[in-house]
């Protein structure tokens, strides 16, 4: 199947490159890694400033060395606001930085890769956001244009940038971005089709606020013009109120209630409701993935999609043949009656609930990593009723025990069925324990609701070796 025709307008291509100059970029992860090339071949000055020092950025400055760019390391002086026509931040340097607070102060705009990108890109952009469900999302929905015919560009927050692949885009295409927060917070531009999945307590330690984080992630819609589309989830308050902040035509999908245009489920079935004809998509039975959370991103999948001019047909094909991701809800393997379950991604207690609810076996629960500031008492009480061992690992082990203590307490004790309550220190003792403690008809979940920062390079890293040590058993 081929599709060369697009039935949407793309606004953002109207947009003019803004003149080449001098742009100083944060960060030299991957996404300052990728300005850094896009504005070096672009013709512009670029300095990357990054507090690392020189011997511990030897591979990313490597991978640079055939464009000109002036490198400041171990610091951020104030003096790299001078002559700067663009500051640009990767995604993990914070908006309270001095030196970023001081270019916002002097009037020089502040950016990003995602933003710079979606200002140039001449295709119809799907973007999608939310505190859980958004890469899982993201994926399904680039497998269902790719499966509809179109070329499809799926990163962002998820993999690749995007912004090296400029030259390459073509008007007829279809980009599927997810958007983190971090992103979001800077972006005064919304992506033609933008989905937000839901708006839970994620990334405190950032934001600080709930009222913060909420007003980052309403960026993705409150940019919009009147023929662009923004999917909400409607079951969750603070995705659906957003509603309100955008000119865009409205679709919901809820696994809940019957909106007027957008994704349902109705009994066992998922639905596409376009005006006012339901289109029966699949039944839940079809979905590859487990847990009703996963039941939320097909439907919300299926609602974007559609907006993005996908068929029906190319929907069912994926949603039929979908396995998922890499570390959410993946399974390792199957040894002596247990099953092993690598869910890294869980990165909130809330993404544990949603891990939590999606078995009906007995669970040895692996939580830890390092705390972001979110509530812990709903985990808690879940893991006490829920859970037969949690194994606790990472700088938050004594923050999750003391809760889980005092759920212990409040907890009717007819409703307990924790049996055991284990602290390690590391992750790979934390996989010994369960292998000494899992019984036959187990599942053992490492779904941490922490972040990996205490012991890893990110969530990717701890599900890997997670996958070693388990294999290695």
């Amino acid at each position: 199947m081929t599709n060369d025709e697009s039935p949407i307008t793309n606004h953002q291509s109207l947009i003019t490159n803004p003149p080449t100059g001098r742009v100083v970029i944060v960060g030299l992860a991957r996404q300052g890694k990728a300005l850094a090339r896009f504005f070096a071949e672009q013709g512009w000055r670029v300095t990357v400033s990054d507090m690392r020092k020189p011997e511990a950025l030897q591979d990313a400055i490597r991978e640079l060395s055939d464009l000109t760019i002036h490198y400041v390391l171990g610091e951020h002086p104030l003096s790299l606001l001078e002559d700067c026509d663009l500051f640009c931040t990767s995604g993990g340097v914070p908006t309270d930085l001095p030196i970023v607070q001081e270019a916002a102060r002097r009037g020089i705009p502040l950016s990003n890769d995602a933003q710079e990108f979606m200002r140039r890109c001449p295709a119809p952009i799907v973007g999608i956001t939310g505190s859980a469900g958004k890469t899982t999302t993201t994926t399904l929905v680039g497998k269902m244009l790719t499966a509809a015919g179109f070329t499809t560009w799926v990163g962002g927050n998820i993999g690749n940038p995007l912004i090296g692949d400029l030259p390459s885009i073509r008007p007829t295409d279809r980009v599927v971005m997810e958007l983190s927060s971090f992103q979001l917070e800077l972006m005064s531009i919304s992506p033609q089709i933008a989905g937000v999945l839901n708006i839970t307590p994620n990334h405190l330690d950032r934001h600080k606020t709930m009222e913060a984080y909420i007003a980052a992630k309403a960026n993705i819609v409150s940019h919009q013009q009147a023929d662009d589309v923004a999917v909400l989830g409607y079951d969750e308050p603070n995705a659906r109120a957003l509603a309100a902040l955008t000119p865009a035509q409205v679709r919901y999908f809820s696994g809940a209630v019957t909106p007027d245009e957008g994704a349902f489920l109705e009994g066992n079935t998922l639905v596409l409701r376009r005006g006012s004809v339901p289109n029966v998509i699949c039944e839940r039975s079809d979905l590859r993935l487990r847990g009703f959370h996963n039941v939320l991103n097909t439907l919300a999948a299926i609602a974007l999609a559609d907006a993005a001019g996908a068929p029906i047909e190319a929907m069912r094909e994926v949603i039929r043949t979908f396995e998922g991701v890499e570390h959410r809800l993946e399974v390792v393997r199957r040894k002596d009656g247990v099953l092993w379950i690598n869910d890294s991604i869980a990165t909130a207690p809330e993404r544990v609930l949603a891990a939590l609810h999606s078995f009906d076996e007995p669970l040895v629960l692996l939580a830890g990593g390092r705390d972001k500031d979110l509530p812990w008492q709903e985990f808690a009480e879940t893991v006490v009723r829920r859970v037969r061992v949690l194994i606790l690992f990472g700088e938050a082990a004594d923050l999750i025990h003391r809760h889980v203590e005092a759920a212990l307490a409040r907890v009717p004790k007819e409703q307990h069925g924790l049996e055991d309550l284990i602290a390690v220190g590391t992750l790979e003792n934390a996989v010994q324990i369960a292998a000494c403690r899992a019984q036959p008809g187990d599942v053992v979940l490492l779904s941490p609701g922490g972040t990996s920062f205490d012991a890893f390079r990110d969530f990717a890293e701890r599900g890997e070796r997670f996958r070693e040590w388990v294999m290695a058993l």
